[in-house]
């Protein structure tokens, strides 16, 4: 079992997974069908080719920095008549970081980790306005999701390490094994085809927490103020 980690970050990112009509909301960490559908761009797949081999992967990420939820009002204008197009809420997490894995055959992961290297399309942090880091790759762990999630060096900012706990826990949410209860996300793409979208089930369940010294921190090291935290 091999692991590809990715490094997601940026200004702005868009994570949705239930989003009807005007109204486009994010969730509050990568998907599954986002981060295959980067992946796919990278590989220079068509909206219409299979995503099988792609769907197979175990994916799993960690909320590194949780950024803040922001939402834009658009409106817009047809500029073939100049009528007006239908009122929308975006949502957005400004300020985020995430660490994202992948995990299935190794040399599938090579293929992915090549296209990575020199993508074929733009790669996106979920939706168009949302440009991915130049330094999205990470690399490979010879071990499983988890335990990929759990040997990457904390991604946070310096700003937001300073504002954090002497100890952090990251969450870690990553597909369910056989036989774990978790909870259902429609997530898994079948098919990017705009005339014919279609996503399958998956099982999400939070992994262990990574804890972490954080020597930025500005809290402080008063003992009486360490107990009050541990209680």
């Amino acid at each position: 079992m091999t692991t590809l980690l990715l490094r997601l970050r940026g200004p702005l990112q868009s994570w949705g997974s239930e989003s009807r009509y005007t109204t486009r909301e994010t969730q509050r960490a990568p998907t599954k069908s986002g981060v295959l559908g980067l992946l796919a761009a990278a590989q220079g797949r068509r909206r219409s080719d299979s995503l099988e081999d792609l769907a197979a992967l175990s994916f799993g990420v960690r909320i590194d920095q949780p950024g803040s939820l922001l939402r834009d009002f658009q409106t817009a204008i047809d500029w073939r008549n100049g009528s007006s197009q239908p009122l929308s809420s975006r949502h957005y997490l400004s300020d985020a970081r995430f660490v994202a894995a992948v995990s299935g055959d190794p040399d599938f992961l090579d293929v992915l980790e090549a296209a990575l290297r020199a993508p074929r399309f733009p790669l996106y942090l979920g939706r168009r306005s949302c440009p991915a880091n130049p330094d999205i790759l990470i690399g490979r762990h010879p071990g499983g999701v988890e335990e990929a999630l759990h040997s990457v060096p904390w991604q946070a900012s310096r700003s937001h390490r300073k504002t954090r706990a002497r100890v952090v826990h990251l969450p870690v949410l990553r597909d369910a094994a056989a036989g774990e209860d978790g909870d259902a996300h429609r997530d898994v793409p079948v098919s990017y085809d705009p005339t014919h979208r279609r996503y399958d089930w998956r099982t999400v369940v939070s992994g262990d927490a990574v804890e972490l010294d954080n020597p930025d921190s500005s809290e402080s090291a008063d003992p009486f103020f360490e107990a009050v935290q541990a209680t």
